[in-house]
């Protein structure tokens, strides 16, 4: 399946055919709104995920704006503008120590190579990108999870470590406790190809959770 490709009405059409519980979703959300976020390259979009990492919403985008504005006379860093900031610079924004190691770390693969080229990335499937940008010191599955979703646009990815699908599953199917990543994997199986679509919704559920509750307590 060319994942960058595929229509998220039509996936969203399907997930409610087989799961009674998205389809209810899926009506209260209302369209899928899951689109590419185009970048020029990869670092940008690595770098927005590794600021973001364990920060709230608000929280990342201060530190991202903050860590843009070091750069005055460009829209975005490169990898080599990143390198001469000195660590102060980059602390002073925001950013943790780890942080800053994880993105100097990242702008260097990128020179060297480690990190594709967006236009190589289009073609390797998803596991191989995965394995390759993890070798960024800082980066893990989840990070890379975000870049295939939000950047290169593959239709089956199924972030099930992160805590708003965990959440979001939760509020959805009415459970007693957020399930562990082994069980979304394992009911998961049933929404190919579109897991990511699926991860998008269970995502918006927390928009919903007035109505998910009353619809749980018409049921017990």
């Amino acid at each position: 399946m060319n994942a960058a490709r595929y229509d998220a009405q039509r996936a969203a059409r399907s997930l409610a055919r087989r799961d009674a519980v998205l389809r209810n979703l899926i009506k209260r959300v209302g369209p899928c709104r899951l689109e590419e976020r185009r970048r020029a390259d990869a670092f940008q979009s690595l770098l927005s995920a590794i600021v973001s990492q364990q920060l709230s919403t608000k929280s990342a985008r201060a530190i991202h704006t903050r860590l843009i504005g070091l750069f005055p006379r460009v829209p975005h860093p490169s990898p080599r503008q990143i390198l001469r900031k000195s660590d102060t610079a980059l602390r002073d924004v925001g950013l943790s120590q780890a942080k800053v190691v994880a993105v100097k770390d990242l702008a260097a693969r990128v020179l060297d190579g480690t990190v594709p080229a967006v236009e190589e990335l289009h073609a390797m499937d998803d596991e191989a990108i995965i394995e390759r940008v993890m070798r960024v010191r800082g980066v893990g599955r989840w990070t890379v999870e975000m870049l295939l979703i939000f950047q290169l646009g593959r239709g089956d990815v199924f972030p099930v470590s992160d805590l708003g699908v965990r959440k979001g599953y939760m509020l959805a199917y009415g459970a007693s406790e957020m399930p562990t990543p082994q069980h979304l994997n394992e009911v998961g199986e049933a929404w190919r190809p579109y897991r990511s679509v699926a991860s998008w919704y269970l995502w918006r559920a927390t928009d919903s959770v007035p109505e998910l509750l009353e619809t749980h307590r018409r049921r017990a």
